[in-house]
C-alpha cells in the first residue's frame, strides 16, 4: 500500500473511535436523563456511565496518541 492510503487509513480510524466513542457517551447521557424523566431509579445507569465514560475517552485518547505517534515516527524517518 502507498503511503496516502495508509495515512488516510489512519485518519479514518481515529476518526470513526472518536465518533464512536463520543456517540456511546450521549447515549448513556440520554439514557440517564430519561430515566429520571421517567422517576426511575438511576442508580445503574448513573454507575456504568462513571466507568464507561472515562474508559471510552481514556482509550479513543491512548489510540489517538499512538496513530499520531506512529505519524510523526515515519517523518522523522522519511526526512534525513
Amino acid at each position: 500500500m502507498n503511503k496516502k492510503t495508509i495515512e488516510a487509513l489512519q485518519i479514518l480510524s481515529i476518526s470513526l473511535i472518536w465518533l464512536l466513542f463520543t456517540g456511546i457517551a450521549v447515549w448513556i447521557v440520554t439514557l440517564i436523563k430519561e430515566s429520571i424523566r421517567l422517576h426511575d431509579a438511576p442508580d445503574a445507569s448513573v454507575g456504568i456511565s462513571i466507568v464507561a465514560i472515562p474508559v471510552f475517552f481514556t482509550l479513543a485518547s491512548v489510540l489517538t496518541y499512538v496513530f499520531i505517534g506512529l505519524r510523526k515516527g515515519r517523518k522523522e524517518e522519511s526526512e534525513p
